[in-house]
């Protein structure tokens, strides 16, 4: 029973070498779009979101990136934090770092550890301390709610202006393509002297 314990905590520390932690993620970005960025370094065998049980919106801003291989998770911390890497357009760089048992939800129980817990006296030395703490997490929780709701309006305003631009250069593209198909840029070619391609390759005015 202890060694099949061993064996099962054995399996899920190799997990953990193989997971890469990200970090600073927009609250916009998607699995498929976690798979798309990660998979030039290798294969992404799984993506699970941390939960963000401080906000009140509750939206996962890092996530649990399983690799294949070792060797791969390692590529990719190397690589986001030698340079900037960016996703869903987003102007907020992803960190990434090398995964922790701890960040597991659903890590199994370590072989041997044993955990105890117990009430802390107001006499307690160390109950001012856990005072402390509790305010300093509350006031940590309500400046992140308000720093993420200004990062939220701006994302918002810049996936907007990404899909308005998105939309005119389309409609650009289809003008070009009208034009070329029903021989008007060849007639205003031949009005003001200019050379088109021919249909065989890209069009272009010369």
């Amino acid at each position: 029973m202890e060694s099949g314990k061993q064996n099962e905590y054995a399996a899920f520390e190799e997990k953990v070498r193989r997971t890469v932690y990200l970090d600073n993620l927009s609250p916009n970005v998607t699995e498929s779009v976690v798979r798309t960025a990660l998979d030039q370094y290798g294969t992404v065998k799984s993506v699970e979101f941390i939960p963000n049980y401080l906000e009140p919106r509750n939206m996962p801003q890092c996530a649990l990136v399983e690799m294949e291989k070792e060797k791969q998770a390692k590529v990719v911390i190397s690589t986001l934090s030698e340079f900037p890497f960016m996703m869903s357009g987003m102007p907020r760089p992803v960190r990434a770092r090398a995964a922790v048992a701890e960040m597991f939800g659903d890590r199994p129980r370590k072989p041997g550890r044993q955990i105890r817990i117990r009430w802390l006296d107001t006499a307690d030395p160390d109950f001012e301390v856990a005072s402390k703490l509790k305010q300093l997490v509350k006031r940590h929780a309500t400046e992140t709610a308000v720093m993420l709701k200004h990062q939220l309006e701006k994302e918002e305003k810049l996936a907007k202006q990404q899909g308005e631009t998105l939309k005119a250069n389309y409609k650009k593209y289809e003008m070009i393509d009208s034009l070329m198909a029903d021989g008007a840029a060849r007639r205003l070619a031949r009005c003001y002297n200019l050379r088109v391609s021919d249909d065989s390759g890209p069009s272009n005015f010369h």
